[in-house]
């Protein structure tokens, strides 16, 4: 490799490791998937369609109460 080359390919490389690896992968373990494959689904610990309809209706009463609250508040 010649000096310009070298000096062009370091560059490049160090650009590529600029970026943030707060993307929640540590780069020390293989993927099981392509790079461009999404990552596979995982079981939810929980999932709103899985709660009994009058259980939803609660926490949507509850939870439109708590947005009128701060409605209320905000105009006091």
């Amino acid at each position: 490799m010649t000096q310009s080359v070298t000096h062009s390919h370091a560059r490049a490389h160090a650009y590529a490791h600029e970026h943030s690896h707060s993307h929640g992968h540590s780069h020390g373990h293989a993927h099981s998937h392509g790079p461009a494959a999404p990552h596979p689904a995982q079981p939810a610990p929980w999932s709103i369609l899985r709660m009994p309809v009058t259980t939803r209706l609660g926490a949507a009463l509850v939870a439109s109460a708590g947005l009128w609250v701060i409605v209320w508040l905000a105009m006091r």
